[in-house]
């Protein structure tokens, strides 16, 4: 079957699927009609999952950074799929690690990578014999920080912008096959990730020596402060959904989808501000002057 054939009746495997983006896509192809397996960490999250849907969704529990988890759930939708063979892979699982890189320990950098980068490719690597028999899409969830790295999100930042390098060589790769490969990039949405990741920054921040909260204390405190109004403005991951469903379905699916109220000034900035000009304008948003914030 042709990559613009796909049809509602085809199977998809989406991960990060318990909550926000990840949900949200699940359900959404799932009223469509598509055979979703939606990945979850927790049975508890995939049973609630179940409950939202028709019977044609499957939850598969896959941890993108458990080998063994991932063969299982290969396992599991080869067995359903068989020589049919998958029309979609979502990689939206992911985390956010936060704090300022002086302090920041390399168990929670290598955790950042280890989710949202490598995770990634391991799921990739796992589905794509199914993904040749249709030929499938790949859906990569990115990120604006793939594109603009802002102060204590380096971590974040460069595991996107790292998911960005990877998607543009896999898209080239794999197009001789027919398998086409996007990219969504979405601004500020609704999800609970932000509430988890400033959770998480604060408990970071009281881990890390005290020298670290003299030092970046306040400027930390203003990047809360900051994420808490933007979290204010996000918008629905219906947008995100709407993004993905097109790279799932149009005959011509777009390289890039940006999903954001300023789709058009991020990229503008990034390309054309001189360095030196985006760096003011990022300290004066962000108040990023340490101690004497």
């Amino acid at each position: 079957m042709a990559a613009n054939q796909i049809t509602t009746q085809s199977a998809v495997v989406i991960t990060g699927a318990s909550t926000g983006i990840g949900e949200a896509c699940a359900l959404h192809l799932d009223k469509l009609g598509f055979q979703v397996f939606a990945g979850v960490r927790k049975a508890m999250d995939g049973e609630a999952l179940k409950r939202e849907a028709s019977h044609q969704l499957t939850p598969i529990l896959i941890d993108v950074t458990d080998s063994t988890s991932i063969k299982s759930a290969v396992e599991i939708v080869t067995k359903a799929v068989g020589e049919v063979g998958l029309a979609g892979l979502i990689n939206n699982a992911g985390i956010a690690v936060t704090g300022p890189l002086e302090f920041l320990p390399m168990v929670d950098l290598r955790e950042q990578f280890e989710v949202n980068v490598i995770g990634q490719i391991a799921v990739i690597q796992a589905f794509l014999p199914l993904l040749r028999k249709k030929p499938g899409r790949i859906v990569n969830l990115g990120s604006m920080s793939g594109k603009l790295a802002l102060p204590y999100l380096g971590p974040y930042a460069a595991s996107k912008f790292a998911l960005e390098a990877l998607t543009d060589s896999l898209r080239v790769e794999l197009r001789p096959w027919g398998i086409r490969v996007s990219m969504i990039e979405p601004g500020n949405i609704a999800t609970p990730i932000w509430e988890k990741s400033k959770a998480a920054t604060e408990a970071r921040m009281k881990r890390l020596p005290p020298q670290a909260q003299d030092l970046y204390g306040s400027a930390i405190a203003t990047m809360l402060k900051a994420a808490d109004k933007m979290s204010k403005a996000a918008i629905s991951p219906d947008k995100v959904v709407q993004a993905v469903v097109h790279a799932l379905r149009a005959k011509r699916p777009k390289i890039r989808y940006r999903v954001r109220q300023n789709a058009k000034i991020i990229p503008t900035a990034i390309h054309w501000f001189p360095d030196s000009l985006r760096d003011w304008i990022i300290m004066k948003r962000f108040s990023c002057r340490g101690r004497s914030l």
